[in-house]
């Protein structure tokens, strides 16, 4: 099932004017805070109404405009995962789940035969056995997590909104997380959008993604290209590429590098009119040999070196910032730094500034 979206929705200064589509799997949307991702969420939901434009799941239109259509949140068939969970603190987990289902009324033991089925199935099915009389505040996070996706898949969503399910947890609970969560959406099937301010959450989860700054749409498609070739010098900061030139070009694979002491560098992809900068991870330098030659070699001159557990962070003196890995018990220099550094032609990026 498709979901398709365009949004249009003014906030004082700030405009929301995007597009985008989601069909089976996980779409991610990243961006920097404020940037509107949130905002998008809502406005699936129905939580936020937006000042013009339409929303359809498959052939159901949740939101036109035009046509005067605003469908109630609680019809859209879209489950939303608040950043906080949104557990009830006075039910225990099983009447949590329960009333994603519309069937708790009164004490739980009374709920319909047919609930308290369901709800067993999501019990199993999250692992919460031996949890279903627990409250919220006698869960962990990762508990929490579960608890409020059983709730929200009990009963099977078109759409699974998921807004920042992260960013309430310390850094060393987050990677167990997202394994959970992974599984769970592969699990589910169905169409999933997930809106986050961490790139490496976004490319680990979702298949697709949407890159957004200040309400706009920078790129979107597969998540794994959109990373390889980000295209605009915006979209190459946001997928955390930190090495960014503008250049002079040279010939068709050729260019100088003016922000990089005017290194002159061989490009795999061809240098076309609208190219404006160039892009290297941080990650794609590789030391060269005394006696090694190469095309595209990089003096390191005088450089700043941070030390990291698993790391060392150089910048070269031309202001290139080179990551390079080391062994959490070495913490001698020594040899870190050689003479020379060279880069592949097919890593190089080739951006325009729009």
């Amino acid at each position: 099932m498709v979901l398709k979206a365009e949004i249009h929705k003014k906030l004082g200064g700030f405009s929301l004017d995007a597009a985008f589509e989601a069909g089976c799997g996980c779409l991610g949307i990243l961006g920097p805070s404020g940037c509107g991702k949130s905002m998008s969420l809502k406005s699936i939901a129905g939580i936020v109404r937006p000042d013009k434009g339409r929303i359809t799941v498959g052939d159901r239109v949740l939101y036109d405009g035009a046509a005067r259509i605003d469908m109630r949140p609680r019809k859209r068939r879209a489950g939303y995962l608040f950043q906080s969970y949104a557990l009830f603190p006075n039910m225990t987990v099983e009447q949590n789940i329960a009333v994603g289902l519309g069937g708790l009324s009164g004490r739980f033991q009374k709920a319909r035969p047919q609930t308290a089925e369901r709800v067993a199935q999501m019990v199993k099915k999250f692992h919460l056995e031996g949890l279903e009389k627990h409250y919220p505040r006698q869960l962990s996070g990762g508990q929490q997590q579960r608890v409020a996706l059983a709730r929200i898949l009990a009963y099977e969503p078109d759409v699974l909104l998921l807004d920042e399910p992260f960013s309430a947890m310390d850094a060393h609970l987050r990677e167990g997380l997202r394994l959970e969560l992974g599984r769970t959406l592969a699990d589910y099937g169905g169409t999933a959008v997930l809106v986050t301010h961490d790139r490496d959450e976004a490319y680990q989860l979702c298949n697709r993604i949407v890159l957004m700054e200040n309400g706009r749409v920078l790129a979107s498609g597969d998540t794994r290209q959109v990373f390889a070739n980000p295209m605009t010098v915006q979209a190459a900061r946001m997928t955390g590429c930190k090495n960014i030139s503008r250049i002079q070009p040279l010939e068709a694979h050729k260019v100088r590098a003016l922000d990089w002491g005017n290194l002159e560098l061989v490009t795999e992809a061809e240098v076309m009119p609208e190219t404006t900068h160039i892009g290297i991870r941080a990650h794609d330098f590789k030391p060269i040999s005394e006696t090694e030659e190469v095309i595209n070699q990089i003096p390191t001159g005088r450089c700043q070196i941070s030390e990291m557990p698993f790391e060392w962070y150089v910048t070269l003196e031309n202001g290139i910032w080179w990551k390079t890995e080391k062994d959490i018990h070495v913490h001698s220099l020594a040899g870190v730094v050689p003479e020379r550094l060279w880069v592949e032609p097919e890593k190089i990026l080739m951006l325009k500034e729009r």
